[in-house]
C-alpha cells in the first residue's frame, strides 16, 4: 500500500506532467501525433498511482516476486518502447531529409543547366 502523501505526491507529479506535454503542445514543440505517446505514458501513470493494487495484479500474473523489481521492469520496458518509437520517427525523417536533399540537387543542377541554354 502506497502512504497517502506520497500518493498525493505522485498525483500531482501526473498533474504537473499532463500540463507540460499540454503547454509543448499548444506551443507546438511537439506534434500531436507524437504527444500522444507521451499522453498515454501519462495515462498509465495516472492510472497505476490511482490503483496501485493493479500494479501487483500485473506483476503477480507475470510470475515477478518483488513489486519493486516488477515496477523496474515494467518502466524499462516502457521506456524501450518509447525509444524504439523515436528511432522510428528519426529514421523516417532521415529518409524524407535525404530525398528533399536530393530533389533540391536536381533542381539545382536544371537551373544551371537552363541559366547555361540562355547565356549562349
Amino acid at each position: 500500500m502506497i502512504p497517502a502523501t506520497l500518493r498525493l505526491s505522485l498525483i500531482i507529479a501526473v498533474v504537473c506532467y499532463f500540463a507540460v506535454i499540454l503547454y509543448f503542445l499548444k506551443q507546438k514543440a511537439l506534434n500531436l501525433k507524437y504527444t500522444l505517446l507521451w499522453l498515454v505514458a501519462g495515462l498509465i501513470m495516472g492510472i497505476l498511482v490511482a490503483v496501485p493494487e493493479l500494479l501487483k495484479t500485473i506483476i503477480h500474473i507475470f510470475g515477478i516476486q518483488d513489486n519493486m523489481n516488477g515496477l523496474f521492469i515494467f518502466a524499462i520496458g516502457f521506456i524501450i518502447m518509447i525509444l524504439l518509437s523515436l528511432t522510428s520517427i528519426a529514421s523516417r525523417q532521415n529518409r524524407k531529409l535525404r530525398t528533399l536533399t536530393q530533389e533540391l540537387a536536381i533542381l539545382e543542377k536544371r537551373v544551371r543547366d537552363l541559366e547555361q541554354k540562355d547565356a549562349k
